[in-house]
């Protein structure tokens, strides 16, 4: 379609699709920071915080795997799918090393991971649908 922007081009759809992305990247980032206090409360606080921090992932943990379908809907660049899965993958990599001997101190590192990088996908998408 020559003399149309590639803005005015995308379906009202694929707009949608992106802003949900965002909201969900940025949804994922607070969860994984409050699911690293919750573990911070369990640690420094009071155990009985880990009751919490064992529930409040199951709130959360599939809200990766909805942003990757939404940056296929959405056409988002393939490096925000990728990270999208790959926090899907961190977080079902977290259950294995919660609950496999000798691999609980890997936990921590994967969470520091999952941090930055649901951060990074959170301002990447942000800055994607802001051109």
């Amino acid at each position: 379609m020559k003399g149309i922007s590639k803005k005015k081009s995308e379906g009202r759809g694929v707009k949608v699709s992106r802003y949900v992305f965002v909201v969900l990247a940025w949804l994922t980032f607070g969860c994984v920071t409050l699911q690293t206090f919750l573990a911070g409360m369990a640690v420094f606080t009071d155990p009985s915080h880990w009751k919490d921090h064992t529930i409040f992932v199951h709130l959360f943990e599939y809200l990766p795997l909805l942003m990757l379908i939404l940056a296929f809907t959405g056409r988002l660049p393939n490096i925000l799918r990728w990270k999208s899965g790959a926090i899907f993958a961190l977080i079902f990599a977290q259950y294995f090393t919660a609950n496999v001997p000798g691999a609980g101190a890997v936990h921590p590192v994967l969470a520091l991971v999952m941090f930055w990088l649901s951060m990074s996908v959170a301002r990447e998408s942000t800055r994607h649908i802001r051109r």
